[in-house]
């Protein structure tokens, strides 16, 4: 998945800025605008996340999230995802699965924040893998689901066990899952699983700008 086809966009991770006084006052408000666009990574309207161009969507109750369909991926149908899932893409090739993003919803009990989330999903990646970053994140979402937006990213990389129509056991796989509380309390976590050169930063970065919460 080339970056170009995907036509990313970097979301925002939390920073913090100091103010100045005259024009350095204003050179650091313009900057704080435009960082208040990326932070939302839906191009200024921050109720919805914008997609790249050829992406799809998959729509759940607690959030919506694109996939890139020009890339190969395709919805899978409700009869044959797993009960755990409340929405899957899959890239297939030659019938194996070299891509998946999927939508897991109320994954986890005592769980109430970005935090908690975070740490039940984490803790699913599995033996033999190796988390590269961990932060926080603002998604796309209406003004009124406050604390919702705020959500914990995660990047990961792995090896593939060959099961499910998987890559042969060892195939280097890299990963990002994106997990939070939506504004009726219930605990979500989106991922994305792909043939490690199949993707890169930006392609990550754009999949977890393309994330509303509702």
């Amino acid at each position: 998945m080339s970056a170009r086809t995907w036509g990313a966009r970097r979301p925002g991770r939390r920073r913090t800025t100091t103010g100045a006084a005259g024009t350095a006052a204003a050179v650091t408000a313009a900057a704080v605008a435009a960082a208040a666009v990326l932070l939302t990574g839906c191009g200024g309207d921050a109720d919805k996340a914008s997609l790249p161009e050829g992406w799809g969507t998959l729509e759940t109750g607690s959030v919506s999230v694109g996939y890139p369909k020009s890339e190969g991926y395709a919805e899978q149908p409700a009869a044959e995802r797993a009960k755990a899932n409340a929405a899957v893409a899959l890239k297939e090739e030659d019938g194996i699965r070299t891509g998946m993003v999927s939508v897991q919803l109320d994954f986890a009990t005592g769980v109430h924040d970005a935090a908690g989330a975070a740490a039940a999903a984490g803790a699913g990646i599995g033996l033999g893998s190796t988390r590269k970053a961990t932060d926080d994140v603002r998604l796309a979402g209406p003004e009124d689901a406050g604390e919702a937006r705020e959500a914990r990213r995660i990047d990961y990389d792995f090896t593939s066990d060959g099961r499910e129509d998987t890559p042969n056991r060892g195939t280097p796989m890299t990963g990002v899952l994106v997990a939070g509380v939506d504004s009726k309390g219930v605990p979500f976590v989106v991922r994305l699983n792909a043939v490690k050169d199949s993707v890169d930063a930006e392609d990550l970065d754009a999949f977890v700008g393309s994330i509303t919460v509702k």
